[in-house]
């Protein structure tokens, strides 16, 4: 099976390149999806919230219900929905089947990457199983600094429409890639999803959640009014925007890699590490925010710090969770947006309130928090003599 990692892996990061540029591609074309659809923007936008909420809740329970199926299979079977979710855009009518369907893109998502990890982890060695981590999100990453911007190019120049349609192409390529080139690999966890459950769930990976939560729910109170932030504080102009952001979005893809490496020489120092240079991290933005040059250096440090803390959460997921992991390797992406969502609800609070420098401090505030808490989840272990009902 290592023979084949490496095939195997490219076309798992194919995958998620494919689902990581559908998921944003909405934000791109949304004053176009509005208007053709005959909706407010707002309503447009709840596209995302329906995302989120499919791989928060649709993931986790589409887990659990194949959780005894062959991982090749689910995986298959997981992409060509995919695929046909994201192409449902070119005959969606209204704006409900619209949001229906993202909804089931997203809950597709929360499966395919779940299995895509615990897959990942059985192609390596166990030393390599965070590098292996992050070469799935990394495709999810890369999506973010090149497949978003290109599918928004398309869909702004020849319709929002062509951009999923663009997207469920690639999409089919990276199926006949998975076929091709990642073997059967058979569920790993403890069989039946309630067995599995007692696992996932269990305190010590709660604990490692929360922190999950917090350290993104920090970065997105920042990142979602970034722009504002930006343009009032630091004096960019809107256009110049964009240079920032691909700044930060290359940092990112260059984060997560890092992260994977940092993860497999130990997941609980880079946790903890991580948490407290992401803390300065916007610190720093805070201070410098006049000074742009400095900005975009701090950017960069946040996008490479910040992204790479997620290789080292899903490790330490996978290892908590025992036999129940399974079912927990989709959890963290349910945390994470979690804390998304309620990061950038923070944020738009404190922007109404204090402005475009308020989404900085709460973001400072919450990351902040996060240290303690990565610090204290780093003693958890799992006991290796205990069976179920095994506690940290």
């Amino acid at each position: 099976m290592n023979t084949r990692s490496g095939p195997a892996l490219a076309a798992l990061f194919a995958a998620a390149f494919v689902m990581g540029s559908a998921e944003l591609l909405v934000v791109g074309v949304i004053d176009l999806i509005a208007a053709d659809l005959e909706v407010p923007v707002s309503t447009a936008g709840a596209a995302v919230t329906a995302y989120a909420l499919g791989i928060a809740i649709g993931g986790p329970v589409l887990t659990a219900l194949t959780i005894r199926s062959g991982r090749r299979a689910v995986l298959a079977w997981a992409l060509a929905g995919y695929v046909l979710a994201t192409a449902a855009p070119l005959v969606t009518p209204s704006a409900g089947l619209f949001l229906t369907t993202r909804f089931a893109a997203g809950s597709l998502h929360g499966l395919f990457i779940g299995v895509a990890f615990a897959v990942a982890g059985a192609l390596v060695p166990p030393e390599r199983t965070g590098r292996a981590i992050g070469i799935v999100l990394g495709g999810i990453s890369v999506s973010t600094a090149l497949g978003v911007p290109l599918g928004t190019l398309v869909g702004q120049g020849m319709g929002w429409r062509a951009g999923f349609a663009g997207v469920a192409v690639l999409g089919l390529g990276a199926l006949l890639a998975l076929l091709r080139a990642v073997p059967a690999v058979a569920a790993t966890g403890g069989g039946r999803a309630l067995v599995q459950a007692r696992y996932a769930f269990a305190p010590r990976v709660l604990a490692v959640l929360g922190t999950g939560l917090l350290l993104l729910g920090g970065q997105y109170a920042v990142l979602t009014y970034i722009t504002p932030f930006l343009q009032e504080r630091t004096g960019v102009s809107s256009s110049a925007v964009s240079v920032f952001l691909l700044a930060y979005g290359v940092a990112t893809a260059a984060g997560v890699f890092a992260g994977g490496w940092a993860a497999d020489r130990s997941a609980t120092r880079a946790l903890v590490l991580g948490s407290a240079a992401l803390a300065v991290a916007l610190g720093l933005l805070h201070l410098v925010a006049a000074i742009p040059v400095l900005v975009v250096i701090v950017l960069v440090a946040w996008g490479v710090v910040g992204t790479g803390l997620v290789p080292s959460l899903q490790y330490r997921v996978l290892e908590l969770a025992g036999p129940g992991r399974d079912l927990a390797a989709t959890l963290p992406a349910s945390a994470l947006n979690g804390g998304i969502a309620l990061g950038a609800l923070a944020g738009g609070w404190t922007l109404d309130a204090y402005g475009a420098g308020g989404p900085v401090i709460v973001g400072l505030v919450v990351t902040a928090a996060a240290l303690p808490a990565a610090w204290a989840t780093s003693a958890l272990r799992v006991t290796p003599t205990r069976t179920e009902g095994a506690s940290a």
